[in-house]
């Protein structure tokens, strides 16, 4: 009974939410090992996803038998009408994957997730509702410039009415306590020549760390150091320093820029650079598959111009990109893309229409 594992999720979500416990690996053997795009949806969504893929256990975790990576951005999704859903399940979702053992589920985080203790985190529950409720109302230039004046730490009203619309100092904990144990990660390398991340990672990004190795468990290596050395020093208050890798945003500075913001796209198509978030995918380091969240198919294929062949976007797929005498974006996972896109708009598409990716054949998953 599909639908009885999905309620039981849910309540295990709750449970965890509630009274979190962070276990320690358990070293068993996973026989599946799948990447899930940027869960930003309702939970039952994200459960139903399971489900139907045949993760789920009766006992509403995932089964022993499988491991699950998580690409970033468990928070923020939908319309105005459902930011009140959106913050609860914001919690929920991220509580309940960081309730497995860690060698069983591992997270990636977002920009989603550490803008709750960046540019959000002075924020108390009930300022933050007063500073959105005024962002709503901020349409003109003129009223802007009056928001940004009492809220310079945001870069402009859209950054809480429509980007990071739903948060809470509960979600700002939890974050905190998850980078504090090194329970989320900026990296992941599940072989020398493969590598996840949320958004991707250039050559010129890797320059900012110093020598860093060729290989894919290198450069995760140089990338999860970087944020546990930040993370040591923080005391947990204020907002969380990973420059330059990653700058917030603000008021003074403009949109939070670096490897958890930027996008790749062709620079034929649109200017590339720090400044303008986006970078060219010929620039990612050699020898690497990197396999990201961050973006859909429809923006994608706005970025891509003439790489990608049609211009009609097929949310909930898997997408990649192959980067040779020309580069080519398409439809689903090739053995030699360079960059293979996950975030499929969860909460656009039926779940039964959302695709998972099977870590070992770097392929759709299909049931086995």
């Amino acid at each position: 009974m599909p639908d009885r594992r999905i309620v039981v999720a849910q309540l295990r979500a709750h449970e965890d939410a509630d009274a979190l416990t962070l276990r320690p690996p358990d070293g068993l053997q996973r026989q599946l090992h799948v990447a899930v795009g940027d869960p930003q949806a309702p939970l039952s969504k994200f459960m139903r996803i399971l489900d139907v893929n045949g993760l789920l256990g009766d006992d509403g975790h995932l089964r022993p038998e499988v491991g699950l990576v998580s690409m970033g951005d468990h928070f923020d999704w939908g319309r105005p009408d459902d930011r009140m859903d959106a913050t609860h399940d914001g919690t929920l979702l991220l509580s309940w994957l960081a309730a497995h053992p860690p060698d069983q589920v591992q997270i990636l985080v977002g920009n989603h997730d550490l803008v709750r203790v960046g540019e959000l985190s002075g924020f108390t529950d009930e300022g933050f509702v007063e500073a959105r409720a005024l962002a709503d109302k901020a349409v003109e230039p003129a009223q802007h410039a009056a928001f940004l004046s009492r809220y310079p730490m945001l870069a402009s009203p859209a950054v809480i009415t429509r980007d990071y619309s739903c948060f809470d100092v509960r979600q700002k904990a939890l974050v905190t306590r998850l980078l504090k144990t090194r329970r989320v990660r900026l990296a992941l390398a599940p072989a020398p020549d493969f590598l996840l991340v949320h958004a991707g990672v250039t050559t010129e990004d890797l320059a900012l760390l110093g020598p860093v190795g060729p290989d894919a468990p290198s450069i995760a290596a140089a990338l999860n150091a970087f944020l546990d050395a930040r993370v040591a020093r923080w005391k947990g208050e204020g907002a969380l320093d990973l420059s330059p890798l990653h700058e917030p945003g603000s008021a003074r500075d403009g949109e939070a820029r670096g490897i958890l913001a930027h996008r790749p796209a062709n620079p034929d198509t649109k200017q590339v650079g720090r400044a303008n978030r986006r970078y060219d995918p010929r620039l990612l380091p050699a020898g690497v598959t990197q396999a990201i969240g961050h973006i859909n198919d429809k923006k994608a294929r706005e970025l891509m111009g003439s790489w990608a062949t049609s211009k009609t976007p097929e949310l909930g797929t898997l997408r990649g990109l192959e980067i040779g005498a020309r580069a080519d974006y398409h439809l689903g996972c090739l053995d030699h893309d360079r960059l293979l896109f996950l975030d499929g708009a969860m909460h656009q598409v039926d779940a039964v229409e959302y695709e998972l990716f099977d870590l070992e054949l770097r392929q759709r998953l299909i049931l086995r």
